[in-house]
């Protein structure tokens, strides 16, 4: 990456005491910002901590000296230095004075953004979010440049505090072509960005920092005249958003739904649920927790559905390691791809008519006859065999199916992918089986009762995932063979890249495959990585082809 600076012009508003030890300092360009606070020692912040710089304090005077060598600051208290990035802003008392100045260094790094170059030329909305000081700023100075340069696009910059393309009425030349529109007060950039987009016919608008409820609603009002935005918002991460009234609507703002019960209790959820309201003004959401890794969220309108749905989050990271960029799957519920699925058979009847045989290694919670108490028995293992002729219907030969608090679609997508003869009923009563949430049938006593009433069998899962879901299923169907995977003796005495290649395989299978019906491509690995892989495919009774040359050949598995 190439660094551009102009760290002199900055050392020289700074006075002598404070300047010379950072032009001597090894880590000078390392350099995050220099803090001089009236009484206090000068500190020189760089990334892994703050220094003192002197012991001598700061006085009136010095501030003096290095207030007279910048602009004036702005109604957001904020300076500059011209033809440079650098930001000087101010701490003022209560009568107005300055009292303290934080000198901020301004960089442009050629080559930032080359980890998300794929999604610019897509030609979606981008934000970007992440904590002060993480480099959100010097991304689309870059991502600026490289549309207005590279890309040839209408690029128009709105440059509130002159942050991004620096102090003066000429830019900074690291935005490349793009023009920049200056705000005189901070409070009328909204105005501004309605007027870049009416006046100058961008293809592309650039804005830092969006904060406040009318610049969330400019920025709609752009996206829906069809003009590509690229921001920058408060917020660690996408969840963040969510909270926040005032911007929740950059992401297609957030409304309090009341369900009936009836879908209430199809969806597994609360009568009154949080929806999303509209389509968000940003197609693509950036958190940058990292300087050198970023969280992706290609698909923002699905990624907060799932937020509130309190679903799986799937989504990529991207990192810089040494002269390459590796793109890696991430979940966030880590746990729910466990080794081991807790499903419970549950019985209402002591005589078990419904249970062929239970082996000394096998466990069923069930529910007496004589009590609603649950009785534990021995650890589960996958080996309970069912009878469940007395179940099946004559005339079309499938289970009906009752899935209690789960998520219809996931259940749907299960029988689909393995042809299981099973149809889903809406009504309890014709019901042959019940699938349900295990803490959801401790607290329902109106449902066991009814299914002790009909002596339906209660199947429990403790989370509503593919996995738990299928385990349960091919335990009614009393299948022995395919898609179980004991994965704690395939995993047994294997390295960690070993494990890690069974462990994309399944994620991708369960998340995208199974779920989203689509075709996904593993990473390229060693042919017997892919030989383990294979053996992780075949069990989810899934197709794959492999493609590319070595080393970079790798599988690609696709939906029945």
């Amino acid at each position: 990456m190439l660094l551009a600076d102009d760290l002199d012009k900055l050392l020289e508003i700074l006075p002598d005491f404070v300047r010379q030890p950072l032009e001597k300092h090894s880590k000078r360009k390392w350099l995050i910002e220099v803090v001089m606070d009236l009484g206090r020692r000068p500190e020189a912040r760089f990334p892994d901590g703050p220094i003192y710089l002197s012991r001598k304090t700061i006085s009136w005077q010095d501030l003096d000296y290095s207030i007279k060598r910048v602009g004036n600051f702005s109604g957001d208290n904020r300076s500059g230095i011209e033809r440079t990035l650098h930001r000087i802003s101010s701490i003022r008392n209560r009568k107005g004075s300055i009292i303290g100045l934080t000198c901020r260094v301004g960089r442009a790094i050629f080559g930032t953004i080359s980890i998300i170059r794929d999604l610019l030329e897509q030609g979606q909305s981008i934000l970007l979010l992440g904590k002060p000081g993480v480099g959100k700023t010097t991304a689309i100075r870059e991502i600026a440049r490289i549309l207005a340069d590279e890309m040839e696009k209408r690029v128009v910059i709105i440059d509130t505090s002159n942050e991004i393309a620096g102090d003066g009425d000429i830019p900074h030349p690291a935005i490349g072509r793009a023009r920049r529109m200056q705000v005189s007060r901070p409070e009328q950039q909204h105005q501004v960005m309605i007027e870049a987009v009416e006046n100058h016919m961008p293809e592309v608008i650039i804005i830092d920092e969006i904060g406040t409820e009318l610049e969330a609603l400019a920025a709609r009002t752009i996206a829906e005249r069809g003009v590509q935005l690229v921001g920058t918002a408060h917020g660690n991460y996408l969840d963040s958003l969510i909270k926040n009234p005032v911007l929740s609507d950059l992401i297609g703002g957030i409304q309090c739904v009341t369900l009936g019960d009836d879908e209430a209790k199809r969806r597994g959820s609360q009568k009154s649920i949080l929806e999303r309201k509209a389509s968000p003004a940003f197609q693509i959401a950036i958190e940058i927790r990292e300087r050198n890794s970023w969280i992706v969220h290609e698909n923002v309108d699905e990624t907060v559905d799932q937020i509130l749905q309190s679903s799986l989050l799937f989504m990529q990271r991207r990192r810089f390691n040494n002269n390459y960029i590796c793109i890696e799957c991430e979940s966030s519920y880590p746990q729910d791809f466990s080794s081991h699925s807790n499903i419970f058979n549950l019985n209402l009847n002591t005589k078990s008519k419904n249970i062929k045989s239970l082996s000394s290694n096998t466990s069923a919670n069930f529910f007496s006859s004589n009590s609603d108490k649950i009785h534990s028995r021995i650890e589960y293992k996958s080996d309970i065999h069912l009878n469940l002729s007395n179940h099946m219907s004559v005339e079309n030969k499938y289970i009906l199916l009752y899935a209690y608090s789960l998520n219809i679609q996931q259940v749907e997508a299960a029988i689909k992918t393995f042809q299981f003869p099973i149809s889903l009923t809406r009504e309890i009563i014709k019901a042959d089986i019940i699938l349900a949430l295990r803490s959801n049938v401790k607290q329902h006593t109106k449902l066991r009762q009814i299914a002790k009433a009909k002596q339906i069998t209660i199947y429990t899962i403790q989370s509503c995932t593919i996995s738990n879901i299928t385990r349960a299923l091919k335990q009614m169907l009393n299948f022995d063979k395919g898609y179980f995977i004991d994965w704690q003796q395939l995993c047994e005495n294997k390295k960690d890249i070993e494990i890690n290649a069974l462990i994309e395989t399944r994620i991708a299978i369960e998340k995208i495959v199974l779920l989203r019906k689509q075709s996904i491509e593993l990473l390229p690995q060693l042919a017997y990585l892919r030989k383990l892989q294979r053996i992780v495919i075949d069990a989810y009774n899934m197709k794959a082809r492999s493609f590319g040359e070595e080393p970079n050949r790798r599988l690609r598995i696709y939906p029945k």
